[in-house]
């Protein structure tokens, strides 16, 4: 049986409206947020708004381990490149932060300002500036659109140099976008004006992934059912283009929980992660 074509595709990728108690978030991460930075910054593990460009977001916060670190883990947050900053999701560097790797979390610009080709370059700016403050393994996660920009520095056409792309060991993208075209047919793209020829230069699903690129997508069983499709899409065809890649569902989750294992040390998302 043939499925149904989308008609809404603003529902589609509608969040918030169609999770019971949506309206709870951002303000569940701000509050935890603030609470891990204040909870660091007291024990002197905290650096934070480290500049990596010099617009005004380009910041990053950066968490320490009680110990040298082992390696790196950056965070790349979502909110469709229209939405939010690194100070709403500092909490979830305490996976990480528990398992003995430095945590940097970026800002970046905010369409309209800028255009999403943009951002991939800003995300590279950033990583770079972390990992030449520590040293190691880095690896790399982001959330929705954070999945889509984490994923997209693996891609045949990265911003990372090949010192630092050395250095990357694995890549989670979290309820990622791997394909912007659909994005194209929301009503969001009156601010993110994405076209044709920008959705097919920075679609991590329709760029060939570097040499032995190690992605796992990651979504919750409860997302929307296009973010399941984008999360399993990139899987699929990077396997083929001879990636190390699987697609991974962790049951009820919906997509603003399904970020909340980062903050478990044994949680197994921080161990994919870190593995």
């Amino acid at each position: 049986m043939l499925e149904r074509l989308i008609e809404d595709w603003d529902d589609a990728y509608a969040n918030g409206a169609n999770i019971a108690g949506g309206d709870r978030w951002p303000d569940i991460w701000v509050e935890a947020a603030q609470a891990f930075r204040d909870k660091l910054s007291a024990e002197g593990r905290a650096r934070l708004d480290i500049p990596y460009g010099s617009g005004p977001r380009h910041r990053l916060d950066l968490f320490l381990p009680e110990t040298a670190a082992r390696g790196l883990m950056v965070f790349v947050h979502g909110g469709y490149w229209m939405e939010s900053d690194h100070r709403a999701w500092s909490h979830l560097a305490a996976g990480s932060v528990d398992s003995g790797y430095a945590v940097a979390m970026p800002s970046y610009t905010l369409c309209p300002g800028i255009r999403i080709s943009g951002i991939v370059a800003e995300m590279g700016a950033a990583i770079t500036r972390a990992a030449d403050l520590i040293d190691g393994p880095i690896a790399l996660s982001g959330h929705s659109a954070g999945g889509h920009l984490a994923s997209r520095m693996v891609s045949a056409t990265s911003p990372l140099s090949d010192a630092i792309l050395g250095r990357l060991r694995t890549v989670v993208s979290i309820s990622g976008l791997h394909d912007l075209r659909p994005l194209m047919k929301t009503a969001m793209n009156q601010t993110l004006r994405i076209d044709e020829p920008e959705a097919l230069a920075e679609s991590p699903a329709l760029l060939r992934p570097l040499p032995g690129a190690r992605v796992i997508s990651w979504a919750g069983g409860a997302e929307r059912q296009e973010f399941l499709r984008q999360s399993a899409l990139l899987a699929n065809i990077w396997t083929g283009l001879g990636a190390r890649t699987t697609a991974i569902v962790e049951p009820d989750r919906h997509h603003f929980n399904i970020v909340d294992g980062l903050a478990d040390r044994e949680h197994p998302l921080t161990k994919t992660l870190l593995d």
